[in-house]
């Protein structure tokens, strides 16, 4: 019998990405993969039924009972969970820092899930890098955001009416989210400053035409082994918001996006420096999912505080799901075809590649972070 990989339709409020999309139906079938797609699951990303239908996949009203593999973007919620196939693999976007409740459900029952959040940061999985396809999309729609909200020009314009200067924009940390907004902040003509704790990263910086701000503040052991930041100390934290308050007070557009896996966003910008803003200056938050940057932030709110505006948008790339959902599908797609081997799954253990997003798997949760924090939840009174 051939293996069914199904994709289901997202139930996530807000959530318009979808797993898979038409044109790589062929690559699964090529593979012997039998395809079925939930009615409807590309529909909001502008993928339909028939695009579905007409590259080979199948049409299904559900589809959690007969996946042997199932391709997710957002977590399962408990009730999938208790309707997927025992022994059955899932591969998605697992949040498996906060998810304890769904993580021990999966591995209840006898699940194998890959998180893709989880993906190290080695050269072969870069087209497996979920993580860094969708920070692009985050980026980019990021200046867009703030543009629209920003009471000004972002580019100089030379008008008979006057000279308008451009806007400022200031993007703390240059990883994949933060060289997208300031790529795109730099082509709607912004004057663009970014400060990143690697010095490293001046040459990205400026080959994009932007200015590195200049600290002389480095962090020691900025990343992990994986490729992923670290947490650095609260005196750390300290004098970088002292020194980047210049900066910040300078900005019409703030854009912070620093992250650490697994923990709360580290406060960048207090309450202080946004006093320190011009009245109608913009902060848009990347790390609001993960509490926020600024110390001002409400994740999932657009508000104002001391003539600021203040957003902290959750989930940006679902709000362009058309090409988020076409590289999610790249890269879930790429990492699918390593884990077959002849026609069926081979899960190497002994390869990074496997073993680095593995959570759950033969009925334990497997991976040693993960599984140190549920084992921290529950000894905790």
């Amino acid at each position: 019998m051939p293996i069914i990989v199904s994709i289901p339709k997202e139930t996530v409020p807000g959530e318009r990405r979808v797993a898979l999309v038409p044109e790589l139906v062929p690559r699964l079938t090529e593979a012997g993969l039998e395809v079925a797609v939930q009615s409807g699951a590309g529909e909001l990303a502008g993928f339909f039924d028939d695009g579905y239908a007409a590259k080979g996949a199948r049409l299904e009203a559900e589809v959690f009972d007969k996946a042997d593999i199932l391709l997710k973007v957002q977590p399962p919620t408990i009730v999938e969970i208790s309707h997927m196939k025992e022994d059955s693999v899932l591969i998605c976007f697992l949040q498996p820092y906060t998810n304890a409740t769904a993580i021990r459900a999966l591995a209840a029952r006898q699940i194998t899930a890959f998180s893709m959040e989880l993906m190290p940061r080695i050269t072969r999985a870069q087209p497996m890098d979920a993580l860094s396809a969708m920070s692009t999309v985050a980026g980019y729609k990021a200046v867009l955001v703030a543009a629209s909200r920003l009471p000004k020009f972002f580019p100089l314009l030379m008008t008979a009416a006057g000279t308008v200067t451009p806007a400022r924009v200031f993007v703390i940390g240059a990883g994949v989210a933060g060289l997208q907004a300031i790529g795109t902040a730099k082509r709607l003509g912004a004057v663009v400053e970014a400060y990143d704790t690697r010095p490293a990263v001046k040459e990205q910086v400026e080959s994009l035409g932007a200015k590195f701000a200049e600290l002389g503040l480095a962090a020691k052991d900025a990343e992990d082994k994986s490729g992923y930041a670290k947490a650095q100390s609260e005196d750390f934290y300290q004098k970088q918001q002292e020194m980047m308050s210049k900066y910040v007070a300078s900005a019409d557009v703030v854009i912070p996006t620093a992250l650490v896996p697994g923990q709360r966003a580290p406060i960048l910008i207090t309450e202080e420096m946004v006093r320190g803003m011009r009245p109608g200056s913009v902060i848009l938050d990347l790390a609001a999912e993960q509490g926020g940057n600024c110390a001002l932030t409400e994740p999932g709110r657009e508000i104002v505080r001391h003539g600021v505006v203040i957003i902290g948008p959750m989930n940006l790339p679902s709000t362009i799901p058309f090409q988020a959902s076409e590289m999610y599908a790249r890269t879930v797609t790429n990492y699918l075809a390593h884990l077959l081997k002849d026609g069926g799954l081979h899960l190497d253990l002994e390869d990074e590649l496997t073993r680095g997003p593995l959570v759950t798997h033969r009925g334990e949760v497997v991976h040693e972070i993960v599984k140190a924090r549920l084992c921290s939840e529950n000894s905790t009174p």
